[in-house]
């Protein structure tokens, strides 16, 4: 199985929207990134990853899991470039976990999310989730369950 981080400005998508968008979860629409589409056309339902919001709080606040494989992304302006994948929320940290403390925490000193901030659709491995959640609060094998 495969972790992925999801990021998300709270002021366009909240984990608070992600959650009330159901068991069926949305669409993870607008990324304009072509790695990051790479990352998504990746993904398999059932994995799991980490809502990310970016600029306000910058903090993980949940679990996420892919809902769907990677489809065409109905609000790009060029059918056929871009893809998304469907997310829905699976339970929120007990704590947010903030960027300052993951760049802080040497066993995460190599994460994208230390390395790389920008990309909005990135990878995390296994012990990274294991690790971020423990910090949230969570037992890793209940966010994987």
């Amino acid at each position: 199985m495969a972790f992925w981080l999801f990021k998300s400005e709270p002021v366009t998508w909240s984990w608070d929207q992600q959650v009330e968008a159901g068991r069926d979860g949305t669409a993870w629409t607008g990324v304009r990134n072509y790695q990051a589409r790479n990352f998504m056309r990746a993904m398999e339902p059932g994995e799991r990853g980490f809502f990310y919001h970016s600029n306000e709080g910058k903090a993980v606040v949940g679990i996420v899991e892919v809902a769907s494989p990677a489809h065409p992304d109905d609000t790009a302006e060029k059918p056929g470039i871009w893809d998304c994948v469907d997310l829905r929320a699976v339970m929120p940290l007990a704590r947010p976990v903030p960027l300052d403390v993951i760049k802080g925490d040497p066993r995460l000193s190599d994460m994208v999310l230390a390395t790389n901030s920008r990309l909005s659709v990135q990878p995390v491995r296994e012990a990274e989730f294991r690790t971020i959640c423990e910090m949230g609060g969570l037992d890793p094998d209940d966010a994987l369950s």
